[in-house]
């Protein structure tokens, strides 16, 4: 059975990539030191005695062979793993010796090597002493560089530290993180969005900031003063989560952030309701184009978002649609 090489031993690991995040990375741990990081130390241990920190940002469920793929094959590239994980030691639960506080993704590639094909594989991490509120900053500084942790997964933890480390008190937060009052601000809304809301899109990974935070500030304002809003919302929400569900069950492309967005912002809101008197649906069974009305002043067509037809399929629609518009003597003509 393969095996791959273990990593260097702690006491010669000494020697860090040059890389600018990692230098970044060293600078940020140090300033979340300032005296509450008593002792570091580095090892090679069983993932399995190793559970994720309450705290940890990263949505677990969406760790998956596909999604830590680049990560598995870099870690088998280079013989192990290279950049250690941030952890804690764990006094109140026998099944565990450490806890995952910065790291989750290279400990599920880890374990999941183990059990494929390479058992020797040693998760490699440093040993912080840490209260809660270090672990948490010093997460969040991890976090703020990777691509990979989302805008939403970040706002949650905003929202629980808020509530946990800081009694509530948004300045206090945001002078120990060092950010703005304002963008805290903002993405502690988006970390509040209620789950109907989340599941309307097809992952959490597709909220990001600039995309979700006037939705997440109607949502906040209708929660507190417009019941009939939130019920119209809800609907919408519902409707699109089960077209998220479908397009995944049938591999279709999901719904998009942007138009899962627009939509609920104009859930509530007074549209024209005129019934449709011809429609086409896109392969996903949505609908995506219809005719509202043919008088003497034009045709009224509407493409409908977030359908999934190509441009390909709609220009067919339309052309089969001024069809039909004609052969129902309701074309223009002359």
């Amino acid at each position: 059975m393969p095996s791959a090489p273990r990593p260097s031993a702690p006491a010669e690991a000494g020697a860090r990539p040059a890389a600018m995040n990692l230098l970044a990375r060293d600078s940020a741990l140090s300033r979340v030191a300032s005296g509450e990081v008593r002792q570091v130390t580095q090892l090679l241990l069983d993932p399995s005695r190793v559970r994720i920190w309450h705290g940890n940002a990263r949505h677990q469920a969406s760790l998956t062979e596909d999604t830590v793929r680049d990560l598995i094959d870099a870690i088998l590239s280079e013989g192990g793993q290279k950049v250690p994980a941030i952890i804690r030691r764990v006094q109140d639960d026998p099944k565990y010796d450490y806890e995952v506080i910065a790291g989750s993704r290279r400990h599920w590639a880890i374990s999941w090597l183990r059990a494929n094909n390479y058992p020797d594989m040693m998760f490699l991490a440093q040993v912080h002493s840490l209260d809660d509120e270090a672990a948490f900053r010093l997460s969040d500084i991890e976090n703020r560089a990777r691509k990979d942790v989302s805008d939403f997964e970040r706002a949650k933890t905003y929202v629980e530290a808020l509530r946990m480390h800081y009694n509530g008190k948004q300045v206090r937060m945001a002078e120990r993180l060092k950010l703005s009052e304002g963008w805290l601000s903002k993405m502690l809304s988006v970390g509040a969005l209620p789950d109907w809301c989340v599941n309307a899109f097809a992952s959490p990974a597709d909220i990001q900031l600039k995309t979700v935070y006037p939705l997440a500030k109607k949502v906040q304002t209708a929660l507190i003063a417009e019941p009939e809003l939130v019920k119209a919302m809800k609907a919408v929400a519902a409707k699109l989560s089960g077209d998220q569900t479908q397009a995944r069950a049938n591999g279709k492309t999901a719904v998009l952030a942007i138009d899962v967005v627009k939509q609920l912002m104009d859930a509530g809101v007074d549209v024209d309701t005129t019934e449709p008197f011809i429609k086409f649906d896109a392969p996903s069974g949505r609908t995506a184009l219809s005719v509202l009305s043919s008088n003497r002043n034009g045709v009224s067509v509407r493409v409908h978002a977030g359908s999934g037809a190509t441009e390909a399929e709609l220009v067919a629609m339309f052309r089969s649609a001024l069809h039909a518009v004609e052969k129902q003597g309701r074309g223009q003509r002359g």
